[in-house]
């Protein structure tokens, strides 16, 4: 067989809650859980996509079959699940989180946690849009956030030394996160730590709705070293609503000093009066003393041995909210990033079944559709002589006829071995072979070839919609989106015109 991406299953974090409160204020789902769609349903009013069900196939599309080159979960291929980045049809980015099988035996709870969670929506949290339950499949769809996690940008010395304001910023824009979640009966929080903020687009810091639900029906909340763990979880093995709190209390020293210190060192820094030890030298003063002195004593407070003499979410709140003074300045500015491309439009033309293939990536139904297509649009492109014909055509075409029993049977490397003989000898001019050529690199992860023969195909055809086809789905593999849209979009309009025209694509 050829080079096929290999399918990956698993993300990062395992985690274990008490029940007592999720299930506080949650919906009981029907055991009949709506119609699965190929979109999710309309946006709601805060711009995010009403909560759905997905089917497998469907993931599995976005992900490019789960492949490994979409997996964005820190802690790598280890780890017993894996968050991947996927795309819908809608054009729409995702965040795709894949249980370990049998993590939730039981489909009914899972998805009542699903769509407990669900039923949540703010701007301060990557909100959950939807969830798979299909067969022994357990997955949940989040909102994609493209600008990477707190732990990256404060533990990667490659990057940008976060602004002081930034740090403010974050630590207000998670303690909201956390207050709403609260007020709405999620109180608890799994393994809240620097991996779970994420920013968007516009660099603004968002809660992972991951953490809000658990990692399996028993499993552990906490997947951090035990010298980060709140006090009475290490005695008792459960987490309470000021668990939550604690782990916000490291947050916010990861965030004071730049550093994943544990708490008991923090602690005595903060007793010893160290204040300029444990701040970020990375900011090198660039920081208000006041201010510090407030988040230091704040975090001394979330860190206390005893839950109750932890503040609650609402004073956290309170606490951090008068020390934003740079509101006016976006986020993406003081992260020292680029802002963020939004997703690609969605199509302004109906999709055929080759459109919606390469729309999604799906590879295998792009060479399905090509196998079928044959040859009929190849038609009109060579006007050969006898003496052309007699004297080189039997090898060529021999050669071709390899290429066409290796493409329609995944043998994807002898395909394109095949095919550059036919191509090299140069007597009879196929765009079809080009295009076929062009998906069989896209399936050996040659992205730039695969560019190459679908313009090629182009110049040969100027206005064949699968030489167009072929390119959006070889930009997108470069991570050229918006590029990959326009030429979708391109093609599209090629294909409306020549299906008025009265001709088939």
């Amino acid at each position: 067989m050829g080079c096929c991406q290999s399918s990956s299953q698993a993300e990062t974090h395992p985690e274990k809650a008490n029940q007592q409160y999720h299930l506080n204020h949650s919906p009981n789902p029907p055991l009949i859980h709506p119609p699965l769609s190929r979109e999710p349903d309309p946006v709601t009013s805060t711009g995010v996509p009403s909560f759905s069900e997905f089917s497998f196939s469907d993931l599995k599309a976005a992900t490019n079959n789960f492949s490994t080159n979409f997996i964005v979960s820190e802690g790598g291929k280890k780890a017993p699940n894996f968050v991947f980045k996927g795309r819908l049809q809608s054009r729409r980015w995702i965040a795709v989180k894949r249980f370990a099988k049998l993590a939730w035996p039981d489909p009914n709870q899972f998805a009542e946690e699903a769509w407990a969670v669900g039923k949540l929506r703010h701007q301060r949290l990557a909100n959950l849009i939807g969830y798979c339950c299909e067969g022994d499949h357990r997955l949940l769809v989040a909102e994609y956030m493209p600008s990477g996690t707190l732990a990256k940008q404060l533990f990667n010395r490659g990057n940008p030394t976060m602004m002081w304001a930034m740090r403010l910023k974050v630590a207000l824009f998670i303690a909201e996160a956390l207050n709403y979640s609260s007020t709405e009966g999620r109180p608890l929080y799994h393994d809240l730590n620097a991996f779970r903020v994420l920013f968007d687009e516009d660099g603004d810091p968002r809660l992972s709705c991951f953490g809000l639900m658990k990692n399996s029906s028993d499993g552990k909340s906490y997947n951090t070293d035990r010298s980060y763990m709140p006090t009475e979880y290490l005695k008792h093995g459960r987490v309470i609503p000021e668990s939550v709190i604690y782990s916000f209390g490291t947050v916010l020293m990861d965030l004071l000093s730049g550093r994943h210190i544990p708490p008991s060192q923090a602690l005595e820094m903060i007793r010893g009066k160290n204040i300029i030890l444990l701040m970020d030298s990375h900011l090198e003063g660039k920081f208000s003393t006041e201010e510090a002195t407030i988040v230091i004593d704040l975090a001394s407070q979330c860190l206390q041995y005893k839950p109750k003499e932890r503040p609650s979410t609402k004073d956290l709140v309170a606490t951090l909210a008068p020390l934003q003074t740079r509101s006016d300045v976006p986020s993406y500015v003081m992260l020292g990033i680029s802002k963020q491309e939004d997703a690609p439009p969605t199509p302004q033309h109906l999709l055929s079944p080759m459109g919606e293939a390469c729309s999604r990536m799906d590879l295998t139904a792009i060479h399905q559709i090509l196998v079928m297509m044959h040859y009929r649009d190849d038609e009109t492109t060579n006007e050969l002589s006898f003496q052309e014909w007699t004297q080189q055509m039997r090898d060529m075409l021999e050669a071709r006829k390899r290429g066409d029993y290796a493409f329609r049977d995944k043998d994807f490397r002898t395909a394109i071995d095949c095919y550059s003989q036919f191509i090299d000898v140069g007597t009879m001019v196929s765009p079809t072979v080009f295009a076929r050529r062009s998906l069989c690199y896209l399936l050996c992860d040659q992205p730039d070839a695969a560019l190459r023969d679908a313009m090629q195909a182009q110049c040969f055809y100027p206005d064949w919609p699968t030489a167009f086809y072929m390119q959006s789905v070889a930009l997108a593999k470069l991570d050229m989106h918006q590029d990959a849209a326009d030429m979708l979009n391109e093609a599209t309009g090629l294909e409306e015109k020549r299906q008025k025209g009265g001709r088939g694509s």
